[in-house]
């Protein structure tokens, strides 16, 4: 077999095993996806949000949504007990999310400026339930797919390569922004979006549909309080409940505050933020490979207090040039982020038993998008709050004192829940 005929036969994956064919399309579905979220999340979105004319609470507000969102996981849990075909169900609701969303880039088009943030939250919230259905069902697809023993190196890998594109596809949309005028530039980065929702829908459907293993627990009640009833998984699930609220009081919003307070342009935000991408990338193979020799309670440990830190970073901007200090916060939250969000992935589908596995998955989306909405939401309202407050409190203050509850959570409670050794069911 010639060379590019091997090349052809990998990415029509017709020569593979199911188990193997499964892990490439799982990889290069995320591609797409990954391209959407960040020509169109991220700094991007603060920028949109603001373009449509939005301030920091309507900021805040939308940050939280994706949170929020995922407590519709516990409904999606209940009613996945009824359906055999999980891939079909992914790909209508994976399709859904994403076109409902790239269409949130007609609104300057079609919808009077005094409505265009109103429209905006609904039909990003539409998404995002979508996004929540398509996520819980991804799950329960991948942690079948995914040998245990392989689990955190391949999803180190994999994560690896998608915050690749992330970081390159973050570049692009921050030098798009800066060259054009905004109306230009948001149509730009939306008309790619929409091409990369397309792609995603074809990728979705080349998933294997593996057997799904329903609860033994024929009362829905049962399984909805078997998850609650493990104390070791509520306790740690409960901790990571509060670290996210007030993490994500500043955390989602450091994109607002160098946009809006630090009055930075497009392209130093997406560089910074770019950088942190770049860190995730790197961190994500080095967290998997260590997730194969430390159980993911322990490395999911070792993560809190490299976010705290960056959020007590901020305090730098006293001393220091504002760039210097937002790029070492952000190496800082790169690095931190990328190990959370790997263990706490692995974390969730390794402590859980395979029956139950979409309830225990929903009780953790919930209790966490619960927080993770509030949190947002507080944090916007902070920022309305001290608008008329010293620059300091305005520009570092908050970041600086969310990293001080965050470092205390994470050196007193933290090992005290997450320190229980658990095997991988």
């Amino acid at each position: 077999m010639s060379f590019w005929q091997h090349v052809v036969s990998v990415f029509r994956r017709k020569n593979l095993s199911q188990q193997r064919r499964g892990l490439l399309t799982s990889i290069m579905e995320g591609i797409p996806a990954t391209l959407i979220n960040n020509l169109l999340g991220g700094p991007i979105l603060t920028a949109y949000i603001l373009y449509l004319g939005g301030a920091s609470e309507e900021v805040g507000l939308v940050m939280a949504i994706p949170a929020l969102a995922n407590m519709f996981q516990l409904i999606v849990a209940y009613y996945m007990q009824r359906f055999n075909n999980r891939l079909l169900l992914l790909t209508i609701a994976g399709v859904t999310h994403r076109l409902v969303w790239v269409a949130t880039g007609l609104i300057p088009f079609f919808v009077a400026e005094e409505y265009r943030v109103t429209v905006f939250i609904a039909m990003y919230l539409a998404s995002f339930l979508f996004a929540s259905t398509s996520g819980m069902l991804w799950t329960s697809i991948i942690a079948d797919m995914v040998p245990a023993k392989v689990r955190g190196r391949f999803f180190g890998i994999r994560n690896t390569i998608h915050w690749a594109v992330a970081s390159v596809a973050l570049l692009i949309g921050g030098q798009i922004l800066e060259h054009l005028n905004e109306a230009t530039g948001f149509a730009v980065l939306y008309i790619i979006a929409a091409v990369c929702a397309v792609w995603n829908a074809i990728e979705l459907r080349r998933y294997p549909n593996p057997p799904f293993e329903k609860s033994a627990e024929a009362s829905s009640g049962r399984r909805f309080l078997k998850p609650l009833k493990d104390i070791s998984y509520m306790k740690a699930t409960l901790f990571i409940a509060l670290f996210i609220l007030m993490q994500n009081i500043a955390v989602p919003l450091f994109s607002f505050v160098m946009l809006d307070i630090l009055t930075i342009n497009y392209l130093w935000v997406t560089v910074i933020t770019t950088v942190q991408m770049v860190v995730m990338m790197v961190s994500y193979y080095y967290w998997g490979t260590l997730n194969s020799r430390f159980a993911s309670r322990t490395l999911l440990l070792w993560t809190l207090p490299i976010i705290a830190f960056s959020c007590l970073l901020w305090a730098g901007i006293e001393l220091l040039p504002a760039i210097l200090v937002l790029l070492l916060v952000h190496i800082a939250l790169g690095f931190g982020l990328g190990g959370y969000n790997l263990l706490v992935f692995n974390f969730v589908i390794g402590d859980t038993p395979k029956a139950d596995r979409p309830m225990y998955i929903a009780i953790f989306s919930a209790l966490t998008g619960l927080t993770g909405f509030v949190g947002p939401m507080i944090g916007g309202w902070v920022y309305k709050e001290i608008d008329d407050s010293p620059y300091w409190l305005q520009s570092y203050g908050v970041a600086f004192l969310t990293g001080v509850v965050l470092l205390t959570l994470a050196l007193t409670i933290g090992p005290l829940v997450l320190r229980e050794q658990r095997h991988s069911k």
